[in-house]
């Protein structure tokens, strides 16, 4: 199958986030978006198991 050539401008706040997932050493990152673009990103800080 050939693969299509495709060119995707990226936005600042796509930036921000790979920013943000490559400067995470580990962990869990809920990212909310909004009109197919991130808004906001929740960093999971809390989990109990029991």
């Amino acid at each position: 199958m050939k693969e299509a050539n495709l060119k995707m401008m990226v936005t600042e706040k796509e930036k921000k986030l790979i920013e943000l997932i490559r400067s995470t050493g580990f962990g869990e990152l809920k990212v909310i978006i909004q009109d197919w673009e991130p808004v906001r990103i929740e960093e999971i800080t809390k989990s109990i198991k029991l």
